[in-house]
């Protein structure tokens, strides 16, 4: 962690997942052990968290001194049950020493060596008693939530016609799937939705949400709730429709989808000989989008998902923060962490997705082909935010993109997508821009570039990239794309000009690195400038260069 991550932390404050503790107050060592002790218990009894030593109540860092660090994570260690593993980290500020403490939620109940167990409860820690711990989803201690078993749960908790519809859209999804000749009890085992308890039967949390009553859902996990607000163009503030669904998963996505159908509108772009519809929000982005809010929200948070449709925007707001090492930055290409793996994978097994993961790819790449703005993910700490727009912001791009993909029989990938998207928008992009822009390796984002160049769709001027002259065409006008070559060169002319100021010759190579060009480039620029009178040839051969025109040779 950076001095400048350290002190956004502490902007923000104490909260579900970072308490602060002065290390200067406490009386000694024991007492310092005590104090992280208790807070490390909670948080791993609760979403894992952060203790930093070395910092009061207050925000001011006032430091760690005589520390031990490996010293200090075997005493956690040694004072809790079972063993809490921990990390350490120290954070040189120049205001002192801080001790970054970490610990990971992994399922089990931790108490200290002489019986006192914590969990953490906002921005505080709170005794933890017996019969929270017998809670009903707690009868197998899994990190999964999903695949945790409900205790209260019986056989009469199972919709047969939820079990009955989940048969039917697999068969319409895989004619071939042979989950669907199984019997409704051992189809639901097959998928891990219920097990075999006794003499009977009880559902999981994935089980409930799949095939569980709506009374049931209601008893036994009251905040697995959709909630869809409406609101009208005259009134952005107050919604005029609203409806509250604790329905299975796969329910939920069709009263909704059925909901938005009945409000969204079509706009028609005419591409060649065919017609594109575009909705205002595409049905394949929202289920994915409403998918993914129920895949990897919190179930455990007692918020319910809302859903919020206004003329211009949708809003997703789901309960938990985003999994461990994902953020904004790289949501779109970071590996999979499904919070409830067993829903992720009853929804691969069902066709329901193609792969366990997030789809956010695929809703980027539905919403930039269709020439909306980009999704906007946001991170409230525990809640994300995911909001879609209906606005279709270009349409001769919408309708380059179709005719392409049309006339060669292939998809550009997401990568490709962004990369024209922005150059439209912006006019260039250079590799360590194009890079941030995907969210992937510098290696595979310069693939991307170099398969736009070879299809003639962009080209490299120097260092950075711009439309080709046919995609202007297509996109923009001639006129602007003669206007930026003149950009170009003008930039490149001032750089050689000043270049001549300091020095008495340029030649070709040195233009070629000074501006990145190729040599054809650097050529084209050299002629155009002697064209122009601003430099001349002096010498031949491999000793030619070329000097700045005086005004008395002009």
């Amino acid at each position: 962690m950076t001095i400048e991550e350290l002190e956004q932390v502490i902007a923000e404050g104490e909260s579900l997942t970072v308490e602060f503790k002065s290390w200067q107050k406490a009386n000694n060592h024991k007492e310092r052990i005590k104090l992280a002790v208790d807070e490390l218990m909670a948080f791993a009894n609760a979403k894992g968290g952060t203790v930093y030593m070395g910092i009061e109540d207050d925000g001011r860092i006032t430091g760690c001194t005589g520390y031990n660090a490996q010293n200090f994570i075997e005493a956690i260690y040694d004072k809790t049950r079972p063993p809490l593993f921990s990390e350490i980290e120290v954070i040189k500020h120049p205001l002192g020493d801080v001790l970054a403490v970490r610990v990971q939620p992994d399922g089990k109940t931790y108490a200290t060596t002489d019986g006192r167990c914590m969990k953490r409860l906002g921005k505080n820690s709170k005794p933890y008693y017996p019969d929270e711990m017998s809670h009903a989803y707690s009868t197998i201690q899994t990190p999964d939530f999903s695949s945790r078993v409900i205790s209260e749960s019986t056989e009469g908790d199972i919709n047969k016609l939820e079990v009955y519809a989940l048969k039917e859209k697999l068969r319409s999804r895989d004619a071939e799937s042979t989950l669907v000749d199984m019997e409704d009890l051992a189809f639901l085992k097959d998928l891990g939705l219920v097990e075999d308890i006794g003499d009977g039967v009880q559902l999981t949390i994935a089980g409930l949400l799949f095939v569980g009553k709506e009374q049931s859902i209601d008893r036994l996990l009251p905040q697995a709730e959709v909630i869809y607000l409406h609101y009208s163009a005259s009134n952005l503030e107050e919604y005029d429709s609203r409806l509250d669904l604790k329905l299975p998963i796969l329910s939920v996505i069709d009263r909704l989808s059925e909901r938005l159908q009945s409000d969204n509108k079509i706009e028609n772009i005419q591409v060649g000989l065919f017609r594109l519809e575009i909705q205002d929000f595409p049905e394949k982005v929202f289920q994915e989008a409403l998918l993914n809010a129920l895949t990897h929200r919190d179930y455990q948070s007692m918020g319910a998902v809302y859903v919020k449709h206004y003329p211009d925007r949708m809003i997703i707001d789901n309960p938990g923060g985003f999994p461990e090492g994902i953020t904004e930055k790289n949501i779109i290409t970071h590996p999979s962490v499904p919070r409830n793996k067993l829903i992720a994978e009853t929804l691969q097994r069902l066709k329901y997705v193609q792969r366990t993961g997030q789809g956010v790819d695929i809703i980027y790449r539905d919403m930039v082909s269709s020439g909306k703005p980009y999704p906007l993910y946001r991170s409230f700490g525990d809640e994300v935010s995911l909001t879609i727009y209906s606005a279709i912001d270009d349409v001769k791009f919408v309708r380059f993109i179709a005719q392409r993909q049309n006339d060669l029989h292939k998809h550009y990938s997401l990568a490709e997508l962004m990369i024209l998207r922005h150059l439209v928008d912006y006019r260039t992009i250079s590799l360590r821009e194009a890079t941030e822009l995907v969210q992937d390796t510098r290696e595979q984002t310069q693939k991307a570039l170099n398969q736009l160049v070879r299809e003639g769709l962009i080209e490299l001027t120097g260092k950075e990239y711009m439309l080709s002259a046919q995609s202007y065409e297509a996109v923009k006008t001639s006129i602007e794309y003669a206007r930026d070559k003149t950009i170009e060169y003008i930039k490149a002319k001032g750089m050689i000009l000043e270049y001549l100021d300091t020095n008495p010759s340029i030649t070709n190579e040195t233009v070629r690195v000074l501006c990145g060009f190729t040599r054809q480039q650097a050529r084209r620029t050299i002629d155009r400038m002697r064209e122009e009178l601003l430099i001349t040839l002096q010498g031949s051969g491999r000793s030619s260069s070329y000097v700045k025109v005086t005004r008395s040779e002009e």
